[in-house]
């Protein structure tokens, strides 16, 4: 290892954290692995648990802050986890004298679709000289394997309806629109928007109750899958004791994600709701259903 990469290694991690449970899961997974971390709570996003435990919290127009509590504390490697629901405006990034100085590259990054927006937000940080990992790079364990989760399998006719929302999901990333879909009965039923995963199944939920998506009993696949060439290091699909609620209201047959690619928040809550819902959890594997 040269000298460069071994500093990285042993310096922290600066973790910016979003909403959600998985920056705390991140951060213990790198305790567990021996290796330090700095939080950076986003302001407006960071749950309490998360802000009780940052070393700071910054808003969005305080990029020049961050970059010096990052010299400060000799962090070199990046790592940005959480959910983000509040894409920022114009108004907010104007915070401080750092972020003035790189307004034009900040304002370039504002323009564009969520992939776009991201991939160009891990350029403001390498630009700087900083290295943006992935939760493969830092904490894999952490990410879906392949095969069933749960205790639950999905048959055949799970399978098939798994494998239409597969091909819809890829349709979706290539548009850079989003990362789930639902298949119920060999007909494609609901693609997620900006609106989330959350509110794409709830309008599942009233499209089974209306009648307008006929099955018998539970029936359908949700399926969230990374977006076809997207950078794997932000943006995860991620699931979640809330999402097995909601597959569950929408009287869904099961879930899947792609192994290896997507990550399940509070994992162990996660599979006992859904095997409690009677819900397959399914780690998929892309070259399978090609």
């Amino acid at each position: 290892m040269s000298t460069e990469l071994s500093a990285a290694a042993d310096a922290p991690v600066a973790v910016i954290a979003g909403n959600g449970a998985l920056p705390s899961q991140v951060v213990a997974a790198l305790a567990g692995r021996g290796r330090k971390s700095c939080i950076v709570a986003i302001r407006g996003e960071a749950s309490e648990e998360t802000r009780a435990r940052a070393a700071t919290e910054l808003g969005w127009g305080e990029i020049g802050r961050l970059y010096q509590f990052l010299r400060k504390t000799g962090c070199r490697d990046v790592l940005l986890i959480g959910g983000v629901s509040h894409r920022p405006d114009f108004g907010s990034i104007l915070g401080d004298l750092g972020t003035l100085r790189r307004l034009p590259t900040i304002m370039r990054a504002l323009m564009g679709g969520d992939d776009s927006l991201l991939t160009k937000v891990i350029g403001l940080f390498e630009v700087e000289g900083y290295r943006v990992v992935g939760i493969k790079d830092v904490a894999p364990e952490l990410l879906a394997k392949a095969g069933a989760l749960g205790r639950i399998k999905p048959g055949p006719d799970a399978m098939r309806d798994l494998e239409l929302a597969l091909k819809a999901t890829e349709r979706l990333g290539e548009l850079d629109i989003g990362q789930a879909a639902v298949a119920v009965a060999g007909r494609v039923v609901a693609l997620e928007g900006a609106e989330g995963t959350d509110a794409m199944l709830q309008r599942c939920r009233d499209l089974r109750t209306s009648g307008k998506v006929r099955a018998k009993g539970r029936a359908g696949v949700l399926v969230k899958a990374a977006k076809p060439h997207q950078d794997l290091r932000v943006d995860l699909p991620t699931v979640g004791p809330n999402t097995i609620d909601l597959a569950a209201a929408a009287q869904l047959a099961g879930i899947a994600i792609e192994a290896g690619g997507a990550l399940i928040a509070d994992k162990e809550q996660t599979l006992a709701r859904a095997d409690a819902a009677g819900l397959f959890l399914y780690g998929v594997e892309r070259s399978t259903v090609r």
